[in-house]
């Protein structure tokens, strides 16, 4: 069964992409914080990662970052979430090696066919 590694700390919108990845039958394992992320993604090889952009200790654009340049793990898409979609956010998501991103407040049947793509 395919994995997804969430990272995330607001515990509400941690429920809610939960709820979303349940739904859809996804088996999926958790990180609060860039630190937890890294090291989680390195054991367990997630199929994908949601990541958080505002995450505590090391945040979603380092974690992007050092995910893309392991030579094992840079393989794995990256689905970013954002609360700051402000000018120029975009490129520097992508750039960090995000794969896609999303604005928050989630438009949950978007992020829903967005993962769908990214597992496929």
């Amino acid at each position: 069964m395919k994995k997804i590694l969430i990272v995330e700390d607001n515990d509400l919108n941690l429920r809610l992409v939960r709820m979303l990845l349940r739904y859809e039958s996804y088996q999926f394992i958790e990180a609060l914080n860039g630190e937890d992320a890294i090291d989680m993604a390195s054991k367990e090889h997630p199929d994908l990662i949601v990541l958080d952009i505002q995450i505590p200790k090391i945040d979603g654009y380092q974690v992007a970052k050092k995910l893309k340049s392991d030579p094992v793990l840079k393989k794995i898409p990256i689905f970013a979430l954002t609360a700051y979609a402000m000018k120029g956010d975009a490129e520097k998501i992508l750039e960090a090696g995000c794969d896609r991103y999303m604005s928050k407040p989630l438009d949950t049947e978007v992020f829903k066919k967005i993962v769908k793509e990214l597992m496929s």
